[in-house]
C-alpha cells in the first residue's frame, strides 16, 4: 500500500499511546485524520487541540462516509459498529503495528522489545540521538518529558519504534538495531505459555536486518541457535557481562551514576536522571548503542544527563520538605520489584505508601503469588479494584485474593473511591500510585491534597 497516497485515516482506538504517535504521524503529513476512542482523556484532549477530530461514542452519524484505511487496534472490541460501517464501504483495514511495519521498513529502525524497560529506553535512545544531532523520527509508549509528545517528527533516516509484544505485534518490524531487555513472561492471555512468548522473540531476532546489532540483556538465555541466525553483531549487557558492563551503580543527589566498559573503551562516571538500577540498564543500552552507531560519547553522556523522563515512568510529582509523590505504570511484579528499589534508592530511610490498581484479570491470576511477594515490600501496600480493561472477570480472581496471599499486616484493600479519603486523612509522606489502568486520573487530586501551593 502507498501510504503517501493516502488522504483520510480513521482510527478505531485513537486514544491508545501506539494509536495516537500513529494519528501524530498522518496529521503532521497533511492526512485528515479522525477517530474513535472510549473516553476523554488528557491525551485525547490534546489530539483535539492539534486539529484531529475524536468522537467517544458508537453512534453511526460521527463516522465518515469515506475514508482511504481504518487503522485500529485489538484493544477495540470487534462489535464495535465502525468495523461493519466501512467494512460495507469496502475500505481497507490495517492494525497498527501493521502500518508501523510499513513506515519503518525503509528507515535505519532501532527497535526496543522487552517485557519491561522497551518505553523508557526508547525513549532515552530518541533522546541520545537528538542530543547527537540526529534528526530521527520516534514512535513512543509514553509521553517523554524533554519534547512533551509520543511521536517526533524527523527528516535523517533514523527511526526509534518500540517493538510491543503484544498481540505478537513486533513481528511487523524488520530493524537494524534491536535491543531486548526483559523476557519474564507476560500477556499469557496471548500466548500459550513462556516458551511460546520467547519463541516469538526469538523470531524478531532473525528479523533484524543484515549487518544490523542486536543488544541483550544477560540472563536472557536466548539459545545458541536463534544468536546463530544473527546477520550482524550481537552484544551482552549488563553487571557481570563480558561485552557491555556496567560496574560501581550508586545515587548521588540527584543522579544515579555508574561506569561502563565497552569495546569502543571504559567510560567512567556517567549520570543519569531516573533512579534504580533497572534505569541503569536502560541507560546503559542506550549508551552503548549509541557508541554502536557513532555518537559521540560526550553528546550521549549529555543526553543521558539531561533527560527529562517519560509520563508515568518513575514520575515525581511532588517533592517537598513534607510530602513526595510519584507515580509509575508497573503492572507486573518486575517492574514492581525495580519500582520498589528505586524508590527506596531515591528516598533512601522513608516510609513508603504505596498503591497498586492490579490490570487484567488473566495478569492478576496468572503471577498471583509474585505480585503478593512484591507488593508486601511497600511499608503500606494498598490495592484497589481490578481495572479489566479488554477482559471479562475471571471467577474467584479479584483484588482479595491478592490480599489473602500477602503477610504484610498494614495491606489492606482501598476501593477506588475511598483513594482521595485515605490520602486526605493519612497524608503519607512518600507515596507512590501504580499500574497501567486508569489510577494515574488521579494525579491532579493527589498533588492538590499533598502540595496544595502547586495547584
Amino acid at each position: 500500500m502507498n501510504l503517501q497516497a493516502l488522504q483520510r485515516i480513521y482510527f478505531l482506538g485513537i486514544g491508545g499511546i501506539g494509536m495516537s504517535a500513529l494519528a501524530r504521524y498522518f496529521h503532521q503529513r497533511g492526512v485528515r485524520v479522525s477517530g474513535y476512542d472510549r473516553s476523554s482523556t488528557p491525551l485525547t484532549r490534546q489530539l483535539t487541540t492539534e486539529g484531529i477530530d475524536v468522537h467517544y461514542d458508537t453512534d453511526l452519524h460521527q463516522l465518515p462516509d469515506q475514508v482511504d484505511m481504518v487503522i485500529y487496534t485489538p484493544a477495540v472490541p470487534s462489535d464495535h459498529p465502525g468495523f461493519d460501517h466501512f467494512r460495507k464501504r469496502g475500505v481497507p483495514f490495517h492494525k497498527r503495528a501493521e502500518v508501523l511495519g510499513m513506515i519503518s521498513q525503509h528507515a535505519r529502525c532501532i527497535a526496543v522489545a522487552g517485557t519491561h524497560g522497551k518505553t523508557t529506553t526508547s525513549t532515552i535512545m530518541a533522546h541520545v540521538l537528538r542530543t547527537a544531532g540526529v534528526d530521527c523520527s520516534a514512535f513512543l509508549g509514553g509521553i517523554s518529558g524533554n519534547y512533551g509528545t509520543n511521536y517526533l517528527l524527523g527528516h535523517d533516516d533514523w527511526m526509534v519504534v518500540e517493538a510491543d509484544e503484544y498481540d505478537r505485534s513486533f513481528l511487523h518490524l524488520h530493524p537494524t538495531v534491536l535491543i531486548i531487555n526483559a523476557l519474564d513472561p507476560d500477556h499469557l492471555d496471548i500466548y500459550r505459555d513462556e516458551e511460546d512468548m520467547r519463541k516469538t522473540y526469538y523470531q524478531l531476532i532473525r528479523q533484524v536486518k543484515p549487518g544490523g546489532i542486536v543488544l541483550l540483556k544477560e540472563g536472557l538465555d536466548i539459545p545458541d541457535a536463534v544468536l546463530s541466525e544473527i546477520r550482524g553483531e550481537c552484544y551482552v549487557f549488563g553487571e557481570g557481562s563480558t561485552d557491555i558492563r556496567l560496574s560501581d551503580i550508586h545515587q548521588s543527589d540527584v543522579h544515579l551514576v555508574f561506569d561502563l566498559e565497552t569495546p569502543q573503551g571504559s567510560f567512567p562516571h556517567i549520570e543519569f536522571t531516573l533512579p534504580g538500577r533497572h534505569n541503569a540498564l536502560n541507560a546503559a543500552a542506550s549508551f552503548a548503542t549509541g557508541l554502536l552507531i557513532g555518537l559521540d560519547s560526550s553528546r550521549i553522556r549529555e543526553g543521558l544527563s539531561s533527560f527529562l523522563g517519560v509520563g508515568r515512568r518513575f514520575d515525581i510529582h511532588v517533592n517537598t520538605d513534607t510530602a513526595v509523590y510519584v507515580d509509575d505504570y508497573a503492572h507486573h511484579p518486575v517492574e514492581l520489584a525495580g519500582l520498589i528499589q528505586a524508590m527506596r534508592s531515591r528516598f533512601p530511610g522513608q516510609e513508603i505508601t504505596g498503591i497498586f490498581q492490579p490490570h487484567l484479570f488473566s495478569r492478576t491470576r496468572d503471577f498471583a503469588d509474585e505480585f503478593a511477594r512484591v507488593l508486601d515490600q511497600f511499608d503500606i501496600p494498598l490495592i484497589t479494584e481490578i481495572y479489566p480493561a479488554r477482559e471479562a472477570p475471571i471467577p474467584g480472581v479479584d483484588s482479595q485474593m491478592l490480599l489473602d496471599r500477602m503477610t504484610n499486616p498494614r495491606r489492606q484493600l482501598l476501593p477506588k473511591a475511598d483513594l482521595l479519603d485515605y490520602i486526605l486523612a493519612n497524608k503519607p509522606g512518600v507515596l507512590v500510585t501504580a499500574g497501567a489502568g486508569d489510577i494515574d486520573q488521579y494525579i491532579p487530586d493527589i498533588i492538590s491534597i499533598l502540595n496544595p501551593s502547586r495547584t
